[in-house]
């Protein structure tokens, strides 16, 4: 074989190699297969905000009942409603056990999101659910944390909307990240699903 076709041959084979070592590596680093891609550490952590009702809530709350988290705003036009709504019926759908879960509505538009606003707001939504708003520095820890995208977007007319992540968290009696909760099946699927972390 001219030498020519040789060199090429070697960088694929190297780099294929080098793909199954990586592959592997990662395999053993993840304790072998059927867990998530993310690590269960990579999302969460500590905190203390302030629900609507102004009691504390921290990270700590998390622990000994599955918990559902969607961050978002009051001002929110169309998607936070909707996943509120959404979650409201999985939470009816739970029936008595809608007790044994937490649900948290936590703001990322500190600056028009205080604990009335938010109490206001959550009103129209299953009694469940609780807001969690605090200082802007305070939020801004807890987006990073839980690897949430939020961005103020100026509107014409000098107001302001936000850009944000808008998936629903399921932390399991941990507080450990699980997966992103999927409110894209009926009420029932999903309460079925939620209940097998009670």
């Amino acid at each position: 074989m001219p030498s020519n076709a040789i060199r090429p041959l070697v960088i694929v084979g190297a780099f294929a190699l080098s793909l199954v070592i990586g592959l592997a590596g990662m395999f053993l680093v993840m304790g072998g297969g059927g867990r998530n891609i993310a690590a269960p550490a990579a999302i969460g952590g500590p905190f203390q905000l302030t629900d609507q009702s102004g009691a504390v809530v921290t990270e700590k709350s998390l622990e000994g009942r599955p918990s559902l988290i969607f961050f978002g705003f009051t001002h929110c036009p169309d998607v936070c409603p909707t996943s509120l709504f959404e979650i409201s019926e999985v939470l009816r759908a739970m029936g008595t056990d809608a007790d044994r879960v937490n649900a948290y509505f936590v703001s990322v538009d500190p600056e028009r999101d205080n604990p009335a606003t938010m109490k206001d707001y959550l009103s129209s939504f299953d009694p469940h659910l609780k807001g969690l708003t605090g200082d802007p520095e305070v939020l801004a820890k807890v987006l990073t944390e839980y690897r949430v995208y939020a961005k103020k977007v100026p509107l014409k007319d000098g107001d302001y909307t936000m850009d944000h992540t808008a998936l629903v968290y399921l932390m399991d009696r941990n507080g450990r990240f699980v997966a992103p909760f999927n409110l894209k099946r009926t009420p029932e699927e999903a309460a079925s699903d939620l209940k097998k972390y009670l």
